[in-house]
This record gives structure tokens, C-alpha cells and sequence, in this order.
């Protein structure tokens, strides 16, 4: 325990309160902090009772700042990093001093730069950088960092912010975070009762490929590596990594991330594996965004779970207008093809599936480049597997792209329409019969046609060449219909996705 530390050790550590009107309790509270701390430094946002004196009684150092929170955030901070503290506590009086060792152990034994605890019923650790880009109240986080990683880091980059903002800096600056919450050993003991493994696709990834097997929770079973066939260092360091959960393949051939996600695949169904979830090796894929994913599948709301960064510019940061634009284009495209209306961010591929799902599927058949996550929302919506969206911010390092938004949608736009065409066959003539189909049919051969004889018209009077007066009308009339036809289909499509929601579960 801390408090049988030595003098020395306690004096590396600095507690920061803010405090307001709360003259009954202050003292109590820094009482129980200098347990932990000899120096606890007090905010007072202007206080009319005697909560300053008795503070200052106590033992404690006094600041008043009447600046805005965000600037009085990073003042904080500063005033603590002054003298010999290594380690700064920031919480709020409501907070009992008993969880500093809590958070202080990781910085101290563990090598954290930061340590966030949240009372809240919120699965912090889950939704990480979520949840702080979105908290309203902050007074229910306490947030520990070590002062190195402040100076050398955090107070550079800061300009008057939040805690929130503090905390996107360090993500953002790959400081090493760690998150408690209320519900963590809970949901995590929860695991254990499941075989988790993760498929890691990688292709030239030398520069992140270790970085991104490290950060993979212990809670995962299996780590499928399949290397497809890069022409790096990727291999070498490959088999320089000793984590005993590791299986590395190597494509002898350059086969497309879709072909390394489904050899994954098929290993974890080989290997019995209930849940399997797919991670770049480019560092790009939050570890600790995983168990977001994995919960829906354990909790029976989901079969299939995916990663969406477009609900807000928050979580869109680092993301290119161009790179937004494409996946806003197929978004839509993936939408009509797919049948989940519901769902963005196809092209997020950070995914989890259950093994049930998985043996739904033809493996065989998923499209093999960077189109295969569209490629299999439709296959998956076709045998009426459930697909949930997760929020989630964006991670953008020192990794470059490989994909080339202009080419991918020209290659995926035929291929969606190719799946479009198939799941209309196979989910509403093949296995089940609906009506919707005769929609969609005639929509698409009305609407062309429509719209070519509108051109022909137009040609035809542009040579001067007389038509019938009611040919214009014919081929608005014919352009409409088809319209119509099409809106009637996806309305179809949307119902009857609904109602089918829930026929697929897995381990209910």
C-alpha cells in the first residue's frame, strides 16, 4: 500500500482538488490525501464560506484561478509539474482519496503516462477516447499522469483545454493510457468464458506490425498473422515476436486483404474459436475499442459488429475531406447493395463476428481485395445476420493509405452491384419469396430506359428531326415510374430486413 511508503516516495506525488463551498468536508478530504501525498495543491472557484481557510489549515497550497475551465485545466497542471512531484492526481472532492493507489500503481510500476478512473455506469475502458470527447461532466473522472510525459509532451501541445482535450492530446501524442472503470474486471472476467481470437492482415506493415500485436488485450486467445506475402521486413519481425497466442501465415502470393482476412477466418473455425475479430496491422484499430465490439455478440444483439467513424467530426478527426467524401459515397452505394440501411463506415474494418455467422458463409466466395467488408454485409444480410454499428473515433499515426479512393470505388461500385443482384436472388426467390423483387426490376429497367429516351429525344430534336409532341412526357411518365418503383423496393427491403432482425443469435 502507498501509505507505508517512505517520506521520499510520497513527496513525488502531488493531488490537485478543486473545491467549492464545501467547508464541512474539505478538511477530512485533505487529511485523507496526505496518506498518499504531502503536497495537496487546492483550486478554489470562489468560495463564501470557510472551505479556503480550512483547507489551508489542513496543510493544503491555495490557488484561485478566475480563468475559463479549459485554461484553468492546463494552469493546474503547471503548478503541480513545478517542484519534485513525479506524479500529478486530479480529482474532484467527491471522490474518496482511497482510489489514489488505484491510480497511481500503473504510472508508478506499470509504466503508464496516464491513468483515467470513472465512477461512472459508462464502460470507460471501452469506449476510450468516445466517451471523453462527449462527457458533459468531467468532475466524475480522476486522472493521474506522470509529470514527465507533461513536460515533455502534453503542456507543449496544449492551448487552453478541456480534460477531454488533454486526454485526445495524449492519444494523439501515443502516450500509453490506461482506463479504470466501474465495470472492467466484471466484463472482462466475462471473456473468459469465450474463445476470442483476432485476425491480423498485413502487407508491407514493418513499421507498425509489432506495435499492433503488443497492444492486443490478454483477454484474446488466438492471434492469426497472415502476412500476404510482403516484400518488408514484415516476415523478420514476425518471427522475432514470442507471444505464444500468435499464428503466423504467409501467403506465398499477393492474394488482397479480403483472401488474408478469410484464411484468418478459417483458422479460428478450425481452432473452435467463438468469436473472431479482425485488426489492421497498421496500429489503425484501437485495442481498447475491442471489447465494444465483442459484448453485442456475447450479449445476443448482434452476429456481426463493425467500427464507425462518421457519426460526428469528432471522431472524425485526422480523417481528409477526400478520404470522408469516398466513404460517404460508399456508404450510400453499400447501403442499397447490402440491405443494412442502417449501418456507415463500410469501409471501417475493424469488425468482430461469431463463429455461428462464420459458418453461415462461404468463405470462398468474399470478394479478396479492400472491397470484401462490402462484399460481406451483403452475404451477411442475405442470411439474415444481425450487423450492429459501433461508434468509434478514428486512429490515424505515421501509416499511409494504400487505398486509392477514386480506382476502389470504380472496382467496388460493380462488385456491389453484382452482390446487389444476388442477394435479391438469394434472400427473396432462393430461400424466402417477396414481391420486392418485381419492384426493383422494374425499377431498374424503367429508370435507364427513362432516362436513354430522354437523351434520344433531345438528340433527336437537336438534328431538328421532328418527334411526337408526347414523347417528352412518355419519357418523364417512364423516368418516375421507375423512380417510384425503386423507392417502393427499398422500402420493401427496409421492412423486411426488420422483421427478420433476431432470427440469427449466437450462444443466447
Amino acid at each position: 500500500m502507498l501509505e507505508n511508503n517512505n517520506h521520499n516516495n510520497t513527496r513525488a506525488i502531488t493531488i490537485i482538488f478543486h473545491t467549492f463551498n464545501i467547508e464541512a468536508t474539505i478538511g477530512s478530504i485533505i487529511i485523507k490525501g496526505h496518506k498518499y501525498a504531502d503536497r495537496i495543491i487546492v483550486i478554489d472557484n470562489g468560495s463564501i464560506d470557510s472551505t479556503v481557510e480550512i483547507a489551508e489549515l489542513a496543510g493544503a497550497e491555495i490557488y484561485q484561478h478566475p480563468m475559463k475551465n479549459g485554461e484553468r485545466r492546463v494552469n493546474d497542471l503547471k503548478i503541480a509539474s513545478q517542484k519534485d512531484a513525479k506524479i500529478i492526481v486530479m480529482m474532484s472532492t467527491d471522490e474518496e482519496p482511497d482510489i489514489i493507489p488505484e491510480i497511481i500503481e500503473p504510472i508508478r510500476n506499470e509504466g503508464y503516462d496516464i491513468v483515467v478512473n470513472s465512477k461512472e455506469k459508462t464502460n470507460i475502458s471501452y469506449s476510450r477516447l468516445h466517451v471523453h470527447l462527449n462527457k458533459r461532466d468531467e468532475k466524475k473522472v480522476c486522472i493521474g499522469f506522470s509529470t514527465k510525459c507533461l513536460n515533455s509532451i502534453v503542456l507543449k501541445d496544449l492551448n487552453g483545454s478541456t480534460t477531454k482535450d488533454i486526454i485526445y492530446q495524449a492519444e494523439k501524442n501515443n502516450l500509453k493510457i490506461k482506463y479504470i472503470g466501474q465495470d472492467d474486471q466484471s466484463s472482462f472476467h466475462q471473456f473468459k468464458g469465450y474463445n476470442i481470437s483476432v485476425v491480423v492482415p498485413a502487407y508491407n506493415e514493418e513499421l507498425l506490425i509489432e506495435e499492433t500485436l503488443k497492444g492486443i488485450p490478454d483477454y484474446v486467445k488466438r492471434i492469426y498473422v497472415i502476412d500476404d506475402c510482403s516484400n518488408d521486413r514484415t516476415p523478420e519481425i514476425l518471427m522475432g515476436i514470442t507471444d505464444k497466442r500468435i499464428v503466423a501465415v504467409c501467403h506465398k502470393t499477393n492474394k488482397g486483404v479480403g483472401a488474408a482476412i478469410v484464411t484468418g477466418y478459417k483458422l479460428a473455425l478450425e481452432d473452435g474459436m467463438d468469436i473472431v475479430a479482425v485488426m489492421a496491422g497498421d496500429n489503425q484499430m484501437d485495442p481498447n475499442q475491442l471489447p465494444r465490439l465483442v459484448i453485442p455478440i456475447i450479449e445476443g444483439r448482434a452476429d456481426y459488429t463493425k467500427g464507425n467513424r462518421l457519426i460526428s467530426k469528432d471522431f472524425r478527426k485526422g480523417m481528409s475531406r477526400w478520404r470522408f467524401l469516398g466513404n460517404a459515397m460508399l456508404t450510400i452505394i453499400t447501403k442499397i447493395g447490402s440491405g443494412y440501411w442502417h449501418i456507415m463506415d463500410p469501409q471501417n474494418g475493424y469488425t468482430a463476428i461469431s463463429r455461428q455467422a462464420l459458418e453461415v458463409l462461404n468463405l470462398d466466395e468474399i470478394f479478396p481485395y479492400y472491397g470484401y467488408c462490402n462484399d460481406m454485409l451483403i452475404k451477411l444480410n442475405a442470411f439474415g445476420i444481425r450487423v450492429e454499428d459501433v461508434v468509434m473515433p478514428a486512429r490515424y499515426g505515421c501509416e499511409k493509405s494504400k487505398i486509392k479512393y477514386i480506382n476502389y470505388i470504380m472496382k467496388v461500385a460493380p462488385m456491389n452491384f453484382r452482390g446487389f443482384l444476388w442477394r435479391l436472388k438469394t434472400k427473396y426467390v432462393v430461400l424466402d419469396f417477396h414481391p420486392l423483387v418485381f419492384f426493383y426490376i422494374a425499377g431498374i429497367v424503367l429508370v435507364p430506359s427513362g432516362v436513354f429516351f430522354g437523351f434520344w429525344i433531345f438528340m433527336q430534336k437537336w438534328r431538328q428531326i421532328p418527334v411526337s409532341q408526347n414523347f417528352p412526357l412518355l419519357s418523364a411518365f417512364i423516368t418516375l415510374m421507375g423512380i417510384q418503383f425503386l423507392l417502393f423496393a427499398m422500402h420493401f427491403d427496409m421492412q423486411a430486413d426488420k422483421s427478420r432482425s433476431g432470427n440469427v443469435g449466437f450462444l443466447k
